[in-house]
């Protein structure tokens, strides 16, 4: 017997980002319809709905307008419409616009909104708890509960107060047991608790392997004279090579501040390759740094991205619970949106839950869930793009992306390719040896418009208490010295967008060390996916440590 405090409800979510809040407001929502009750709970690990989350963001409003169609009278911070939509491709010095009207419609931009959606989580967290739903912040879910038939019966938080040397201390207090008949999981991208149902259950033993990107972002506050309330621009090339994907966003928000991010595609093969000094030498580029001079830095952040497409879908069910949001992978990454599949899909498993439960069901599958997914505008939207990302990575920005885009272009007119393209290789496999890679070396940051990884790290507001264990686990700690700095350098030390892997040497020895500063992890999840010898595991940290982001 547990001797942990338990808590029972009809529903448990675990994540309050937009996935799991429209699966509580939907489930509320239609028990108020049927003049039913039902019990839902949120558990959110950051300090705040809002704390954990980061986005670039432009959002297409279909799955809101679906959700709360009064949205705009009820308040919603959907306050800057797109008005210009541009596409560059950079050089070095210089920069080529694609013409809008060669780009597939898909990826136009009007009808959306340029968002927090940190502010709009913050907003639905209101309305869920309006319709009765109990969210939880500062809560994070450490475990998944099973019954004595295996099905999944709820979550148990951590517990609190053990200190760094793995001991209770005087403030200990035990996790919390959350029991449900159907536990909806809405962790994000590369969630732990997915992590582990994905694993226990093969949900994706008929799915290719998901695929990731890591996504850095800024929030500056510009020269008025400057910005452009409502421009929407996406840059390609430079700095990046043609065989490293990714590209840049440049969002124009209100009140003179733009977001500004860099997404960089996980299978990368330099492994001196780092994420964060590609964006910070981004900056610097002409079209850039003149928006950005006399400006001011006000935010930063950094979260992995799913990229896999349809093809990278897991199976969304399991007993006693789903799959929801980018724990299963829902993003459109051509358009680079995926918080409205993510809403959909869990409006979509709120209505099989809401089901379930009145027809006196719990902990079996919510099969109508899967079946309604293939139903839907998120399958719809994901098979018109899926053979994007495996033709960019196959043959490199410019022939890929000239076959990816002329592969929309027939999916838009019902001719698309009739086979779905597979992927390759994980992410974790994709790093060429240190030997066979050039070592790439990054400007000094100026301090004005390219900073350095700590400096950056302090204005995301991350904590976490010091005297507890470090929630990186190394399932063998003498990896990271005796395998991966021999044979890749240890591209933790470049990967990693918040400076927590450092190489050190002794003084007196010269003996190397390999060092985790665990207070400055920012939670983006990019060593759990990219380390090369799978000794990573990232897990939840007591409390609410992480960062703080207030409006990203």
């Amino acid at each position: 017997m547990s001797d942990r405090e338990a808590m029972e409800f009809d529903v448990v979510v675990v994540g309050g980002g937009p996935a799991g809040l429209a699966a509580a407001i939907r489930l509320k929502q239609i028990a108020a319809a049927a003049e039913s009750d039902i019990s839902v709970c949120v558990i959110e690990k950051g300090s705040e709905v809002g704390a954990h989350i980061l986005s670039g963001a432009v959002i297409d409003p279909i799955a809101l307008n679906e959700l709360i169609p009064d949205w705009k009278d009820k308040g919603a911070p959907l306050n800057t419409a797109v008005t210009d939509d541009r596409f560059l491709y950079l050089t070095e010095t210089g920069s080529v616009r694609f013409p809008n009207f060669l780009m597939p419609p898909l990826m136009s931009n009007h009808g959306n909104y340029i968002i927090s959606l940190g502010n709009l989580c913050r907003w639905l967290a209101q309305q869920a708890e309006s319709l009765g739903v109990e969210i939880y912040p500062g809560f994070a879910a450490a475990e998944v509960l099973y019954d004595d038939k295996g099905a999944v019966r709820g979550v148990a938080t951590g517990d609190m107060g053990v200190g760094r040397d793995g001991e209770k201390t005087d403030h200990f207090e035990p996790g919390i047991e959350l029991h449900a008949k159907y536990t909806l999981i809405a962790e994000g991208a590369r969630g732990s608790l997915a992590k582990t149902l994905i694993a226990r259950y093969s949900l994706d033993k008929d799915s290719d392997f998901p695929k990731f990107g890591i996504g850095l972002k800024e929030l500056w506050e510009i020269d008025p004279a400057k910005h452009k309330a409502g421009l929407v621009m996406h840059t390609m090339g430079w700095p990046l090579d043609s065989s490293t994907g990714g590209g840049s966003f440049i969002y124009h928000l209100e009140n003179n501040q733009v977001s500004i991010g860099f997404v960089v595609h996980l299978n990368y093969k330099n492994p001196y390759l780092s994420p964060f000094d590609e964006f910070q030498r981004l900056k610097q580029h002409p079209a850039i740094k003149t928006m950005l001079e006399g400006g001011r830095r006000i935010s930063y952040g950094a979260r992995a991205i799913t990229e896999g497409g349809l093809q990278s879908v897991p199976k969304l069910t399991f007993p006693g619970g789903a799959l929801i949001g980018c724990a299963a992978g829902f993003v459109n990454l051509p358009r680079i949106k995926g918080s409205h599949n993510a809403m959909k899909s869990g409006m979509l498993a709120a209505d099989a839950a809401f089901a379930a439960v009145k027809g006196g069901r719990s902990h079996d599958e919510l099969v109508d869930y899967g079946t309604a997914y293939k139903k839907s505008w998120i399958y719809k939207d994901l098979k018109r793009v899926r053979n994007v990302k495996p033709l960019w990575s196959k043959f490199g920005l410019q022939v890929g992306l000239a076959l990816g885009g002329l592969d929309m272009w027939m999916n838009q007119l019902g001719i698309g390719l009739p086979i779905t393209l597979g992927h390759g290789k994980p992410d974790d496999a994709t790093l060429k040896h240190a030997k066979d890679a050039k070592p790439i070396a990054y400007p000094k940051p100026d301090g004005k418009i390219s900073f350095d990884k700590l400096s950056s790290v302090f204005i995301s507001n991350t904590n976490h208490e010091e005297n507890q264990p470090i929630h990186l686990k190394l399932a063998d700690p003498t990896i990271p010295i005796a395998v991966n700095l021999p044979e890749w350098a240890e591209p933790a030390q470049r990967y990693c967008p918040a400076g927590v892997y450092e190489v050190t040497v002794d003084e007196t020895s010269g003996a190397k060390r390999f060092q985790i500063n665990a207070q400055n992890c920012v939670h983006c999840k990019t060593c759990d996916i990219k380390d090369p010898s799978r000794n990573i595991t990232w897990t939840v940290p007591q409390g609410s440590g992480g960062p703080n982001y207030p409006n990203m």
